[in-house]
């Protein structure tokens, strides 16, 4: 994107505001990490940051660029027992993610292997995927390119998608 995707307007709101709204809705509590503890790591960077400043538990893992993620999904991941929970997407084990404290360890190896691959974590994890089914796959559309924001603010203004925060 050539700039900071949390701060790009969709509807009037930075993606980021999209995002914490959802997390807010869902009941869990809010931690926005703004800079990993360990820099160009990917999203492990901000997994071992969110442990390393956090102490509870269970943390869920949310990326700034999926603004159309809704709470009742952030609680679906959340609540699950299993230790590691990932959405299935068409990549693999994608965001929103959900991982207990027993997982830091292997978070730790992954950083200090230079493995930084979320479907690599996934796999050593043995995480559960939770697949959405095909009417809630817009919730993990990401807005990755100036193409993506175009054609999300254009189905926006168009009333194609509706308000996702709004209907919970």
């Amino acid at each position: 994107m050539g700039r900071d995707k949390a701060r790009l307007r969709l509807g009037g709101r930075p993606l980021l505001g999209w995002v914490r709204a959802a997390a807010r809705a869902s009941g869990w509590r809010v931690r926005v990490i703004r800079r990993d503890l360990v820099p160009r790591c990917g999203p492990l960077g901000g997994v071992w940051t969110a442990f390393q400043r956090s102490r509870v538990r269970r943390l869920v893992f949310l990326s700034c660029d999926m603004p159309f993620v809704s709470p009742a999904l952030i609680r679906a991941v959340a609540e699950r027992k299993d230790k590691a929970v990932f959405v299935e997407t068409a990549e693999g084990a994608g965001f929103p993610f959900a991982l207990d404290r027993a997982c830091f360890p292997t978070v730790e190896q992954a950083l200090a292997e230079k493995r930084f691959s979320l479907q690599a974590l996934a796999r050593c994890l043995r995480a559960r995927k939770l697949r959405l089914p095909r009417r809630r796959q817009g919730e993990l559309r990401n807005l990755n390119t100036p193409e993506d924001c175009a054609r999300a603010r254009a189905s926006q203004r168009a009333n194609a998608l509706a308000r996702p925060h709004d209907a919970e």
